[in-house]
């Protein structure tokens, strides 16, 4: 996980989510990147602007930008971590870049995502400046690559004791794949199933047996009650195994299922005090 995109702009868990890319980024010397990240015209339009309106002026674009970019830089710089290619030139080290000139929207994240290694995002809440549900479901289905979803406010650490909602889906199959070498610097890997809630095919057990092979310290959790909601009983398991990161596959259902009946995603996504490994 050498290279990280993170979509930067002014709202009011960005410290959070810089702090976790940075958390991520010191255990494999990763390169960080940020784009200025634009309104989002579908609240926009829906507000009643009209397209010459405010926010496509040039004057108030180029001020989002440059703010974006000044919150990106200065957490950087407060953090000891150098620009990319200037002194010092550690490999082992972090560093950052900036490279796009302009506003990025949602669904350029989600494209210019697909050369890097992971995507950091904030955990979606409702209201002004707060993270973006239509951000992350962008970087998650258009970008092929998994996403770091960080909490409201910041780990004190990252990848130590790492928990695997496992349901036997494709989704969570790939997820785990993506995050192999995360798992494989952790301590604990506990890996578990909400009886009641996963698909049909190998149980968390063979899981576990799959993993051990490649080195990473797993072990199976038998979950015996299920909370009222698979959401919530993933959020409580995780708990109370001390992790400190969750693997979880993203959209197993459909996103129109999800909205209809508020399935584990979005409630995870609604309430998770901890970061998400997530992929779809």
């Amino acid at each position: 996980m050498k290279s990280i995109l993170v979509p930067v702009e002014a709202h009011s868990g960005m410290a959070a989510v810089l702090e976790t890319a940075r958390l991520l980024a010191q255990k494999f010397g990763s390169y960080i990147e940020g784009v200025a990240l634009g309104p989002d015209l579908t609240q926009i339009v829906a507000a009643d602007f009209s397209l010459d309106g405010i926010v496509f002026d040039d004057a108030v674009r180029r001020d989002i930008f440059d703010e974006a970019r000044q919150i990106f830089e200065s957490f950087m710089h407060d953090s000891g971590i150098p620009p990319h290619g200037g002194p010092p030139d550690d490999a082992t080290a972090p560093s950052y870049g900036w490279r796009r000139p302009n506003l990025v929207s949602d669904t350029g994240v989600g494209e210019y995502g697909r050369v890097f290694d992971i995507i950091a995002v904030g955990r979606p809440s409702p209201g002004v400046e707060q993270p973006r549900k239509s951000t992350l479901e962008s970087a998650l289905i258009e970008s092929g690559r998994p996403l770091l979803i960080a909490p409201p406010r910041a780990p004190g650490r990252l990848g130590e004791t790492i928990a695997i909602a496992w349901n036997r889906s494709p989704e969570t199959a790939r997820t785990v794949a993506f995050a192999l070498p995360l798992l494989k610097a952790a301590k604990d890997v506990p890996v578990f199933t909400i009886p009641g809630y996963s698909l049909s095919g190998p149980d968390h057990v063979q899981l576990v047996e799959n993993l051990q092979r490649h080195d990473v310290p797993a072990r199976a959790v038998d979950v015996h009650e299920s909370a009222k909601t698979p959401g919530l009983a993933v959020l409580v398991t995780a708990r109370a195994v001390g992790a400190d990161l969750l693997i979880k596959g993203g959209y197993t259902q459909s996103r129109l299922r999800q909205f209809i009946f508020g399935r584990a995603t979005g409630q995870i996504l609604a309430e998770a005090n901890i970061p998400i490994f997530m992929a779809h």
